[in-house]
């Protein structure tokens, strides 16, 4: 598959959300794709989620089998020495851990993104020909370079990235099926100027002679409006094959509202007029879009069509099927709680450390609940949503407003910066039975984020059962048995 707007045009009606962490895994991608459908996995913290897997025995041997197809020689014997434990760590032992995200990363932690990202895309590829796209999230920049280019040796199909204003990804495809080194800018208020401030990846350098070939994928940004779909095509002249247009009801992070500071009587952000795009805009750009944010209806998707738009992506649906990378007992208290129509979900304006609003699931025992954030332990032992800064003599520094208070502090950071601020690294983590367990022998608690759907995402289940499967959420909105 190459790019091109005319194969934009024929991707499926139906792109499943890309959640992360790991929610959207291989297997889920898989099964979506295996239904001519857009299957996509996400690509946030897949190095961690890599290296757990394997700490974790590796069931079903899934990852090994793919780091024996990945083509850079001596990479996956590498890893494997160095995470894989046969049989599993027991339950109260730590999980071993791997580089932060850098600046300038070691080899060791570029074969770690570069055959994460393979690994994930290859297994959901895998034995069929349908399409596969991978969703990153744009405020995590240090590890995106290694990363891309990971996907891209699997075949990725598309890329689709939110979360920012992601101009640097056309080129960058652009140099790494050229196979040149590219490089991206730090973003961010604070980032430093100069080469200081420059992410580099050179494929040659780390295949070394023998370069893999690779295709350019289809790129779609993920917006929330109209504005930034013009500057992208119109006056950066970019090359963008289509757009997610997503709503603020869309799981995750979310744009900020235009009305800033406006809070509703819950404490949520209020989004008006001025927040939702101009589809009219959109179609006079001549580039597909599908609409995002409660498309997860047959009706929803009918008027996503009759508004000029190609299809619909849809997340929290699938989010809960049994494909999805939550552990059961999250799927079933979800399940439950929208069954009993007692689920609410809170559009939370501080909690994420990228200043993004960040949809909450409010469940009893979880870091959703009021004060229980505080009796964790503040660590920041992942680091992947940490803002670049400048230290004293110009070095790059890295902090986040959910690490230690003092430490953010000592970073230069403000302090009323961190209150509300919770570490959704490590949260997510758990959420998909990955969570570390804390030096207390204690375990991470989880904080599960969804749509505003998911306060009836039990619709999907069939009558008695306890779980649904992707396909019956693809034949509910296409649908493809009515």
């Amino acid at each position: 598959m190459t790019s091109g707007r005319s194969e934009a045009d024929a991707l499926p009606r139906l792109i499943q959300g890309g959640m992360g962490v790991a929610v959207s895994g291989w297997r889920l991608a898989r099964a979506v794709s295996l239904e001519g459908q857009l299957g996509v996995v996400s690509g946030t913290a897949l190095d961690v989620v890599l290296v757990r897997r394997l700490q974790l025995g590796d069931v079903g041997g899934h990852v090994r089998r793919a780091l024996a197809a990945f083509p850079v020689a001596g990479v996956a014997d590498s890893i494997l020495d160095r995470y894989f434990i046969e049989g599993g760590k027991g339950e109260a032992d730590r999980f071993r851990a791997k580089p932060m995200p850098a600046l300038r990363p070691s080899r060791h932690l570029e074969d770690l993104l570069v055959a994460s990202n393979f690994v994930e895309v290859w297994l959901a590829k895998e034995g069929h020909d349908g399409v596969v796209g991978v969703n990153f999230l744009h405020k995590i920049q240090a590890p995106a370079l290694p990363s891309l280019y990971g996907a891209m040796l699997a075949g990725v199909d598309v890329i689709l990235v939110g979360a920012g204003i992601p101009a640097s990804i056309p080129p960058v495809l652009d140099g790494l099926v050229a196979g040149r080194a590219v490089e991206t800018r730090l973003e961010g208020p604070r980032a430093p100027a100069g080469d200081e401030a420059l992410l580099r990846f050179d494929p040659a350098a780390y295949c070394g002679a023998a370069l893999p070939p690779v295709r350019r994928p289809l790129f779609l940004p993920i917006i929330s409006s109209h504005v930034l779909a013009t500057r992208l095509v119109t006056k950066l002249g970019l090359r963008i094959d289509g757009f997610i247009v997503e709503a603020p009801t869309a799981g995750g992070h979310n744009a900020p509202a235009r009305g800033k500071g406006e809070l509703n009587e819950r404490g949520e952000p209020v989004y008006g007029e001025r927040d939702r795009p101009d589809l009219g805009v959109l179609r006079a750009l001549g580039k597909p879009f599908w609409l995002a944010g409660s498309h997860g209806s047959h009706g929803q998707y009918l008027d996503a069509l009759a508004n000029g738009a190609r299809g619909v992506q849809v997340g929290t649906a699938f989010a809960y099927c049994a494909e999805s990378g939550f552990s059961d007992e999250v799927k079933a208290r979800v399940l439950g709680a929208s069954r009993r129509g007692e689920l609410r979900v809170f559009t939370d304006p501080v909690a994420s450390p990228t200043g993004f609003p960040f949809k909450v699931v409010e469940l009893e025992g979880t870091l959703s609940e009021s004060g229980s954030y505080e009796a964790r332990t503040r660590v920041c032992d992942l680091g992947y949503l940490r803002s670049p800064y400048v230290e004293d003599g110009g070095r790059t520094g890295w902090r986040c407003p959910a690490e230690p208070v003092a430490d953010f502090g000592r970073k230069g950071g403000s302090v009323e910066d961190t209150v509300g601020r919770k570490c959704l690294c490590n949260a997510l983590m758990a959420n998909v039975g990955l969570g570390q367990v804390g030096k207390d022998g204690g375990a991470e608690n989880i904080l599960i984020t969804s749509g505003d759907d998911a306060a009836e995402v039990s619709r999907f289940l069939p009558a008695g059962a306890e779980s649904y499967s992707a396909r019956s959420v693809i034949d509910r909105i296409l649908d493809r048995e009515g």
